[in-house]
């Protein structure tokens, strides 16, 4: 079995698990269309842990989560220009109130499912 090697000092490299070392060894026979295109592996659910159990664990873990940082962090040069534009010319204006509203407009509905699952 290979070590695991540390994820500090990777960036984006870091949150993607070992695509390139499953995939891109020089052996390779798939091209990096095929790679991309593949279907993720589904996790298997056993009869001990129904489906809805999961569901439920992974709801609890995030809100856990959540609970003790509820932040994110995301990147958009024009956006930040608009949002520190509008925070100059606007008093009271409130970069973070004004982009996890925008934020939670458009997450309630391009994902409602999972959105409901965290609306208490």
């Amino acid at each position: 079995m290979a070590k695991k090697k540390s994820s500090l000092g990777k960036g984006l490299d870091s949150l993607i698990p070992d695509i390139y070392d499953e995939n891109f060894s020089e052996d390779s026979s798939k091209s990096l269309e095929e790679i991309l295109n593949e279907k993720p592996k589904e996790k298997k659910v056993t009869k001990k842990t129904p489906a809805k159990k999961v569901k439920n664990n992974n709801v609890k873990e995030v809100q856990k989560m959540v609970e003790k940082n509820p932040r994110i962090t995301l990147w958009s040069a024009q956006s930040a220009a608009v949002f520190r534009y509008l925070r100059k010319t606007e008093p009271e204006f409130s970069i973070s109130k004004e982009a996890s509203k925008l934020i939670d407009e458009a997450v309630s509905k391009k994902y409602p499912e999972i959105w409901k699952l965290f609306d208490n």
